[in-house]
């Protein structure tokens, strides 16, 4: 199913799946970005409640982010990861690495990333790094700026690799139908 982001006018492809830790063939990963523990003072003491952020991916350009609250961090962690498998998206990528430079921004944290040679490993931190990770990038440059809350940065890392496009793509837009020389293909 493809849906278009109303802001930005831009398509990506919502991909659901069940409940659970993993799906039927067990292909996706998730990791956990940041736990938040969380008090409320009450006549008794203090109650806690806690807040996890986690990325799913499968390693082959699905990646997904999710929240979830809860008063144990089991069950946090668990509603965290169903909501990030309802909301997976495909990014295009080349090889193992984005096929072109791409700023992303989200809240205060400005992301950008730059396609690498192979060897170079996966060059950033925090939750830019884990959500590249689930997503299959296994070389890139990324410098994050501004805003270091997880949250922040991973929104931001998942509004640049929504900006990428294939070579297929940007063909596509320039010649529609045709080939470089003008005629119809």
């Amino acid at each position: 199913m493809s849906v278009t982001n109303e802001r930005s006018g831009r398509q990506a492809e919502v991909i659901s799946r069940p409940s659970g830790r993993q799906d039927e063939r067990g292909n996706l990963v998730d990791k956990v970005i940041f736990i938040n523990r969380c008090a409320k003072v009450v006549k008794g003491g203090r109650r806690f409640s806690f807040s996890a952020f986690v990325v799913v991916g499968d390693g082959a350009g699905r990646v997904g982010i999710g929240l979830g609250k809860a008063k144990e961090t089991p069950n946090a962690v668990r509603k965290a990861v169903d909501h990030a498998k309802k909301n997976l998206c495909r990014y295009p990528l080349a090889g193992h690495t984005v096929p072109h430079d791409a700023v992303g921004t989200f809240d205060g944290g400005m992301v950008i990333l730059k396609p690498a040679a192979p060897g170079t490993g996966v060059v950033a931190g925090g939750g830019v790094r884990l959500v590249l990770e689930a997503l299959g990038v296994t070389d890139v440059l990324s410098k994050s700026m501004g805003s270091s809350n997880p949250f922040a940065m991973a929104k931001a890392t998942l509004d640049a690799l929504g900006k990428l496009r294939s070579y297929a793509d940007v063909m596509a837009l320039r010649f529609g139908g045709m080939d470089r020389k003008g005629e119809g293909q």
